[in-house]
């Protein structure tokens, strides 16, 4: 999958003053990202992963025959494996190095792995035969055939092994670079995630093509835990999970709120003048409307439990798009109404397993930068770029401006006609090469009801994130019988295109804490400014500047004089992460002035209170204007001339 690289922010003229306060932008990487690879753009590391996990499993069966393999898949930085040990123990760490060992000599053995095609009911001999009762219920899930087994080693022989798998694998086991691989923790899982069911050990480990790669992802993960947004987000005070109150649900402290409030502002500024409508629907409604959409069919496991009222079931909202559909067919449209535009950030519900959640990035309760378009089928390739092109400015502005892009297609199960689908594809790929992008193609990934774009984003430190997506659907028209009347008079259906920038709000913030280790752009720090007494006799002076920089608009906080030493609060304003410090004594007092330091580079001088004020609003709302001076050509090094 190739890179799409966004546009540059124009580096506006500005006085000299005014151009070191809004340098504050939040804080660089404490390591230069290199780029790794990944599963999605290296099959030969995706193969590489399969087969070591299969290599891991061999060697944990030779040395604990009491062992029984469950699932082995691949994960984006490695792969993990799951065992049942029959005896009631647990594998623990201190197992790692007698199984690193035995792999290693698996691998030094350079034994074959083949591929072998069986019938279901040969398949169900041989599990049988070898007592893996969880190999019997993966292959009850399994609904092709023939059924494939990989073996390492010789069938028949003493060194050998098998599993259920469909591969990719490589050709022998002294493929496998034993130097780029390391077993990194174990955990316990429940058997198909169900907590009634039998008790797993779990080993995560990871893969490379060679040791400089292993090593430069160990050195991400050391940096990823240095800006560990749960750890940020307690250290700042930005909000918190309330155990208490019930797990993977998010309490917004006022710091973290302001934060949160100014993206929400700024995203419905940005989709307002991109003409979009805003628009509110509620939590809760009654459960046909799920059955309606199909969602309470398929998507049940995810839902929390109906509500009566009345005699009537209700069901707290899992997503929205149900009743943006009932609110287009509350009246009949022309195709003159065409295209409608409508946003909303609606608070969802989904059930997820306690086991699962994860800070911000895994909740139950979290909020949806949603959005839904209804047009006609010629205006979707415009509409599609319209959704780029705002995708682009709004991730910019938050400093993400690497993106990788995948287009999915039709999926063997899907709904709607063969030429729905190519037009929705051939327009999805059209807006992509409108806007230059290098995307790649996941051949049969789109969604059951129609194909989608996905853009994942390029962190600080190189970790790529899912946020944004674009989805054309040709589902919910026709289970809600959504209509217009065309030019010729006669009844047709739009095309709804479902999309999100963020995720969600919650997800997004926890990506950008981390992004920037919690050193926020100047224009979204919960605190811009912290005035610094030296001594109590000017207290009065720095509550004055306080309420004059306040009703300015800027985010303003004045520390206590006489409790700490002005060394120690320039300290704890280091350690908050607060982006400007006045620091006003008396002869700042006499002489109407303050003296600036900026967070991480120390005094820049100083200034009369009306032209820091000025100088520090300026910067604030050249960032907000955050104008463009050209489109980055993803495939030239320099930017082109906007017209």
């Amino acid at each position: 999958m190739l890179r799409a690289v966004s546009r540059p922010m124009r580096d506006l003229a500005r006085p000299r003053s005014l151009r070191l306060f809004s340098a504050v932008a939040g804080s660089e990487p404490a390591v230069k990202p290199e780029v790794i690879p990944t599963n999605d753009n290296d099959p030969e590391l995706l193969k590489i992963r399969h087969s070591t996990a299969h290599v891991m499993a061999m060697a944990v069966q030779s040395l604990y025959p009491e062992a029984q393999v469950t699932i082995g898949p691949w994960i984006d930085n490695g792969f993990y494996y799951d065992f049942f040990m029959t005896n009631n123990t647990a594998l623990q760490s201190e197992d790692f190095k007698k199984i690193k060992k035995q792999m290693d000599k698996i691998i030094s053995k350079n034994l074959p792995i083949t591929r072998e095609e069986v019938s279901r009911e040969e398949a169900k001999r041989r599990i049988k035969l070898i007592n893996e009762p969880f190999k019997l219920e993966i292959l009850e899930s399994i609904k092709t055939e023939p059924i494939t087994i990989y073996h390492i080693g010789e069938q028949n022989s003493e060194d050998t092994w098998w599993d259920l798998c469909a591969g990719p694998h490589v050709e022998s086991t002294g493929a496998l670079p034993k130097k780029a691989i390391e077993l990194q923790s174990v955990a316990g899982a429940y058997w198909r995630g169900d907590e009634k069911r039998e008790m797993l050990s779990r080993i995560y480990a990871t893969a490379w093509h060679d040791p400089g790669q292993l090593k430069a992802y160990k050195k991400r993960i050391e940096e990823a835990k240095k800006r560990d947004h749960r750890v940020l987000g307690k250290k700042l005070d930005l909000f918190s999970i309330q155990e208490d109150a019930g797990g993977g649900l998010v309490f917004w402290h006022p710091k973290g709120s302001k934060i949160r409030s100014n993206i929400e502002d700024f995203w419905k500024d940005a989709h307002r003048r991109n003409g979009y409508d805003i628009v509110y629907t509620p939590h809760i409604a009654n459960v046909d409307l799920w059955k309606t959409s199909g969602h309470f069919d398929f998507y049940k496991e995810g839902m929390f439990d109906q509500m009566d009222v009345e005699g009537q079931e209700y069901q707290i909202k899992p997503m929205n798009c149900p009743f943006h559909c009932v609110m287009y067919k509350d009246e009949l449209r022309s195709y003159r109404d065409l295209p409608i535009r409508w946003g909303e950030l609606g608070t969802v519900y989904r059930y997820e397993r306690s086991g699962t959640l994860h800070g911000l990035m895994r909740v139950r309760g979290f909020t949806q930068d949603d959005a839904h378009i209804f047009c006609l089928p010629d205006q979707l390739t415009d509409e599609i770029v319209g959704v780029l092109d705002l995708t682009e400015e709004i991730l910019s502005k938050f400093g993400f401006t690497d993106y990788d892009i995948m287009l999915s297609t039709r999926p063997e199960k899907s709904v709607g006609s063969d030429k729905i689908w190519d037009d929705a594809t051939a327009a999805l790929r059209g807006a992509l090469e409108r806007k230059n992008w290098d995307y790649g193609i996941d051949e049969g990934g789109g969604a059951f009801y129609g194909p989608k774009i996905d853009l994942k984003i390029r962190d600080a430190i190189g970790r790529t994130w899912q946020c944004s997506t674009v989805q054309c659907d040709f589902n919910l028209p026709d289970r809600f019988d959504l209509t217009y009347k065309s030019s010729e008079g006669t009844t047709e259906r739009p095309i709804m295109v479902h999309r999100a920038i963020f995720g969600s709000i919650e997800r997004f913030f926890g990506i950008l804490v981390e992004n920037c280790a919690g050193d926020f752009p100047l224009w979204l720090a919960p605190v811009q400014l912290k005035i610094c007494p030296v001594t109590e006799s000017v207290e009065d002076y720095c509550h004055e500047i306080k309420a004059k920089a306040a009703k300015a608009g800027i985010r303003v906080e004045v520390n206590r004089a006489g409790v700490d030493r002005l060394p120690k609060q320039v300290r704890n304003a280091e350690k908050g992460k607060i982006p400007i410090m006045a620091i006003v004594g008396v002869k700042e007092m006499d002489s109407g002035e303050v003296t600036i330091r900026r967070k991480g580079i120390g005094d820049i001088g100083s200034f009369s209170v009306d032209d820091f004020i000025a100088n520090m609003l300026e910067s604030i709302d050249s960032t907000k204007e955050y104008e463009y001076e050209g489109r980055m050509d993803p495939k030239k090094e320099t930017p082109e001339e906007a017209p």
